[in-house]
Order: C-alpha cells, then structure tokens, then sequence
C-alpha cells in the first residue's frame, strides 16, 4: 500500500527561532500559531488554560534514516525513528502538547511548542 495524501495548513508558527533549534529550547519559549481566517469557526469553545495537540510538519526536514542516534548524540546506540521525537522521519509531521496561555482573534499564544517559525501548522486538537 502506498497511499499519499494532501493536507492544507490552517495556521502556521511564529517565534524568534528561524534555524533549528533543540526542543528543550523551543519549548521554553511561548510561540503563537496564526490560524487563517478561513479556519477561525474551528477556534469556537476553546479557552485559556486548555492542553492542545498540535499536529505540524517539519517542513525544514530533509530525508529519513530507520536507525538514528537519539538527538543527533553519536555516543547513544542508534534506535528505531519511531521511538525518536527527530524531525527525520518518513513522514515529517511533529506533534507537540501545548499549553494555551492565551486567545487574540485568529492568534492563540501556546507554551511548549517545538516548532520553528513559519512552521505549517495541520491541526489543533484537544488533549486530555
């Protein structure tokens, strides 16, 4: 089977990093996800201080390798990219839980983001 799909962002990332970056620094940093206005029914019911998934791609990520060493570090055994949070996947799609400190219009203000700016933003779902 070999399936392909298409997917259109509804928002994309902005924050101060524009190269990659560690996670840990990522996340500790707030970022905001613009969603487009087209997307904005989408945002109806959520609120401050809600836990969110947000689905995004790597979309600075080139190629894949199965084995890899966990977060680039040549002196850990190299696992399986599926026990991995590398951007270096099959499929560069990231996930990340956030919290949503804050809602203006079409801007929602998360912590513990570990995207890039101008990252693509899929989707927003809640976490529980």
């Amino acid at each position: 089977m070999d399936d392909q799909f298409t997917f259109k962002a509804i928002g994309h990332v902005e924050n101060p990093f524009n190269e990659p970056t560690s996670g840990e620094t990522l996340r500790a940093v707030d970022s905001r996800i613009v969603i487009r206005p087209t997307s904005l029914p989408g945002l109806t019911g959520m609120a401050a201080g809600q836990r969110l998934m947000v689905v995004f791609v790597f979309h600075r990520s080139e190629g894949f390798d199965w084995l890899q060493h966990p977060r680039g570090d040549r002196n850990q055994p190299k696992r399986g990219v599926f026990t991995l949070r590398s951007p270096k996947r099959p499929n560069p799609i990231g996930i990340s839980e956030v919290e949503l400190v804050s809602i203006e219009g079409n801007v929602l203000h998360v912590r513990g983001l570990d995207a890039l700016n101008g990252t693509p933003v899929l989707d927003l779902k809640p976490a529980f």
